[in-house]
């Protein structure tokens, strides 16, 4: 059972994982931006009507919250296509983050509660 949860999670944490890497090969922040969506797009074959709402929520509280603590100086990009402080691509690798983490409590919730 521990090895389910585990590879489970692993899959669902996978296109996280390739997103990240991509950002220093990637500079042009919107084809950047542009391979985001298409993960998204393809990684929406699966989702629920919840799980586009969760992405929704995610991305635009993400864009929110993300601004906020950028103005504060604690965090500076030097990418800075989105608002002039942050790089465009961020709020879409946040929203599906959401999205991983939403699916990856589902996995616990069914094998350990």
């Amino acid at each position: 059972m521990p090895t389910l949860i585990a590879a489970r999670v692993i899959v669902i944490a996978l296109p996280v994982f390739f997103m990240i890497a991509l950002i220093p090969y990637v500079q042009n922040d919107y084809v950047l931006a542009g391979i985001y969506l298409l993960i998204i797009a393809v990684s929406a074959i699966r989702y629920t009507r919840k799980e586009f709402i969760f992405l929704i929520f995610g991305f635009i509280m993400l864009l929110i919250a993300e601004y906020f603590f950028l103005m504060t100086g604690v965090e500076v990009f030097e990418r800075r296509t989105l608002l002039g402080v942050m790089p465009v691509w961020l709020p879409l690798l946040w929203a599906y983050i959401f999205i991983a983490i939403k699916r990856g409590v589902l996995v616990f919730e069914k094998y350990l509660l």
